[in-house]
């Protein structure tokens, strides 16, 4: 079984690496977790594909200081949500049902409620 789990975990890996870095460009798409799937996929995977992937100027750049501090700086928070925020406001005004409208709201809610108050915002300086 181990033998057929670790191959999983390290297609499961590349593929939400490639969403994720598909994700720089669409922000429909949410970089920051699905690398943190990627890394929680190659630590499972394999050591090699891991250390690789902790190596890379993309986890450097959007999670190693989330990773470390889990904080981020309010620049980076609002530049997560304003585009997705634009995005779900989009889809909101297009969704044909009040039903799909109201999802499309709560999840745009939660999105701004976790990131204001559940994480931690970095004081003016502390990053890098």
């Amino acid at each position: 079984m181990k033998k057929l789990v670790k191959p999983l975990f390290i297609a499961l890996g590349f593929i939400t690496f490639a969403v994720g870095t598909v994700g720089i460009f669409l922000p429909v798409l949410p970089t920051t977790p699905l690398y943190l799937v990627t890394a929680f996929c190659f630590a499972r995977g394999s050591t090699r594909f891991h250390n690789w992937f902790l190596g890379t100027k993309l986890y450097k750049k959007y999670l190693d200081g989330f990773v470390r501090n889990r904080s981020m700086p309010m620049k980076t928070k609002l530049a997560i949500c304003i585009p997705v925020t634009v995005m779900l406001l989009i889809a909101i005004y297009f969704a044909p049902i009040w039903h799909a409208q109201v999802l499309i709201a709560a999840v745009l809610l939660f999105k701004w409620y976790y990131f204001l108050f559940r994480i931690k915002t970095e004081p003016k300086g502390a990053s890098k």
